[in-house]
């Protein structure tokens, strides 16, 4: 059995709505640390943006015979932590922050490292590192929200679903190409 939240009557509801307008999407009741929140969706940001740079030129340096499907799909993930990074940004702005896009110090704001890899199996491989830190990530990210922030639990857990749906291609191309692609 769930424990029974009070509901808060309808005046006071409309008096808190009133009080601090200028805050926008963050009302009384959001009880999340906001400043924390925020610098942890501004590294998700750079997570996602270092994501983003490292699937395009894997995209464009898939060099041998296998290459041709594996960098159609690198720049189909590359497009879709684009997407995620446009997500991030605009919750980040919803909340009152800025989204940091600033390229000094973007690979120190993120999780994952941009390494280039020199060969088609170890773009794979770098990919599908970065892939799975961003699932421990968001998943921590996940559990630091608890029930605080319910809007940007839903959208991570939205990302975090494509991320698993990533390194599952990822880990599943490694397997079928041979070791000097």
């Amino acid at each position: 059995m769930q424990d029974q939240v009070a509901a808060t009557p309808i005046e006071t509801l409309r008096k808190q709505a009133r009080a601090h307008i200028e805050d926008g999407a963050v009302t009384a009741g959001y009880s999340a640390d906001l400043s924390e929140v925020l610098k942890r969706l501004n590294e998700a940001l750079a997570t996602e943006l270092v994501c983003v740079l490292r699937y395009r030129r894997h995209h464009f340096m898939a060099r041998g015979i296998f290459s041709r499907g594996i960098a159609d799909e690198f720049l189909v993930h590359s497009n879709e932590e684009q997407g995620h990074a446009d997500q991030i940004a605009g919750r980040i702005v919803q909340l009152g922050g800025e989204p940091d896009f600033a390229p000094n110090g973007l690979s120190a704001r993120s999780h994952a490292e941009y390494v280039a890899g020199g060969s088609l199996v170890e773009m794979i491989r770098e990919d599908l590192i970065a892939e799975r830190i961003a699932i421990d990530s968001y998943r921590e990210l996940l559990l630091f929200l608890g029930t605080d922030d319910p809007t940007t639990s839903q959208m991570l857990r939205s990302i975090l679903t494509v991320e698993e749906e990533h390194a599952d291609e990822l880990a599943d191309l490694l397997v079928d190409l041979p070791a000097f692609a």
